[in-house]
Parts: structure tokens; sequence; C-alpha cells
């Protein structure tokens, strides 16, 4: 009678560990690590441009499924499911985040010739407004802006100073947008390739080696203190990209107007 009942009990216990796992593993399958959804947008909106990457918001504010659909993705994921991700998973969940909400925050309100021309929130009478700080996003059961995901959770969690080059405001003046999504398989060399398309890109970065004047992104004007804490400068880690151009150091610094214009293309 013992032997039985242990073998009951044996029975009961992986009974159970088997429905743990099947629910374990039905967690971990209904949210697409891969971001496929958002990549095919991106290779079907976003072209090459002179300046910087170009994205058709016109024909996804007139056919807006996948993008919704992606969206859902985004939010359908708890933030239990969440903890269970990598480092890696999750901070290629908010670069994505931030992309794909930017560009439904414009095609809400297209059509535009700036992202600084929707009214946003903050300042005295409107005035310093921004819609970075619109609460337009639900995630993890909370209402967040843009900020709140590029400022008080990446920035914040991630000691990774090359989001700077995966985030996009929309704005010709940013790094162009990558033609694929962000995820753990990729993140380290697409992180690195966004880095290097917008160092050696001169309409965003000019380097005059004859009269040693760097012409700078105000991105680093910006967030620099993010390159000190990871390696010294930002002028150290443009020297690792590239080592062709001598002594950094003895360049004078003189900042690009930033380009606020839609990155647009129909």
């Amino acid at each position: 009678m013992k032997i039985l009942l242990i073998l009951l009990s044996f029975q009961l216990f992986a009974s159970g560990n088997q429905r743990a796992d099947i629910v374990t593993n039905k967690v971990k399958s209904t949210f697409d690590q891969s971001h496929k959804l958002l990549t095919e947008i991106l290779e079907k909106n976003l072209v090459d441009g002179k300046v910087s990457s170009l994205f058709n918001y016109q024909a996804v504010k007139s056919n807006p499924k996948k993008l919704n659909d992606y969206l859902k993705s985004l939010e359908s994921v708890t933030k239990t499911d969440f903890s269970s991700f990598s480092k890696d998973q999750q901070l290629s969940f908010w670069i994505n985040a931030y992309n794909a909400y930017t560009i439904k925050l414009i095609i809400n309100h297209y059509p535009l010739k700036s992202i600084k021309d929707i009214k946003g929130e903050g300042g005295l009478f409107g005035i310093g407004s921004t819609p970075w700080k619109i609460k337009f996003i639900k995630l993890h059961g909370k209402m967040l802006s843009l900020d709140d995901i590029e400022h008080g959770i990446i920035r914040k969690n991630f000691d990774e100073p090359r989001i700077h080059f995966a985030v996009n405001c929309a704005s010709m003046g940013c790094p162009s947008l990558a033609k694929k999504a962000f995820n753990a398989k990729n993140l380290e060399e697409l992180l690195q390739k966004m880095s290097l398309n917008f160092i050696n890109n001169p309409a965003k970065n000019n380097f005059d080696k004859d009269k040693k004047v760097y012409s700078a992104s105000k991105i680093f004007k910006w967030y620099g203190s993010d390159f000190d804490k990871k390696h010294g400068s930002f002028i150290r880690f443009i020297k690792k990209l590239k080592p062709d151009l001598g002594d950094l150091s003895k360049y004078k610094i003189q900042w690009m107007a930033y380009g606020w214009e839609l990155n647009e293309t129909k």
C-alpha cells in the first residue's frame, strides 16, 4: 500500500511539474523575442537618405494594423514576464518600444513637419512643452512617456551609451533608424553598426583633419556624461571607432545645428 501511495504521489508531482512547464513555456512563447513584426514594418517603410534614413509615415497611417499588432504584443508583456527576460532581451524590448511608439506618436498627429509641432506637456502656459513627456504608452501596467522610457528606464538601468544611436526621435538630426528590430541575438552587432553609421555620417559628425576641427552632433553635448561613465569621454569613444583620426583631443569642437524636420519619405 505504501508503495502504491509513493508511486501515486510521484505521478501527481510529475504531472504538476509538467503542467507548470507547459504554463511557463506558454508564457515565454507569447512574446516574439525576434520582434519580427517591427522588422517587417521597418523593411517595408524605411529607405536610405543622404542625411538620414527616411520613414513612410503616410503609408503606416493609412494601414496601421501591423504597427498596432506589434504595440499590442509589447503591451501584453507583464512585469512578471519581463523579469524573466535576459538583460539583452530587456534592452532590445525598450529600444524597439521607443522607436515603435515614436512612429505611433507621429502617425497620431500626421501630417506635420516636425515632431516638435506636437503639443506636449510641461512648461508654463505650454511654453517649453514637449511631445516626449506625453504619457500615451501603456506598458507593465503604467502610463509612460517616451522620456520615461529613454531617461527613466534605459539610461537609468543600462550602462550602454550606444543606445543614443539606436533610439530615434523621428528627426533628420537623429541617428538613422535601423532597418531591423533589435533583439538579443543582434543587439551587440546592431549597436556597433548604428554607432559607426552615425559617426561616419558627415552630415552628423564631420572631422576636418587639416584644420583639426570636429563639427559634432549635439547628441554628444546633451548626453556626453553617458559616455564619460563607460569610456572616459565621448572623444575616447569616437577614437576607438575611428583610430585613423589621430589625437582627437587636439581638435577644436564645434556643435552642429540639430535638424528637427521630420525624417519622412512618401
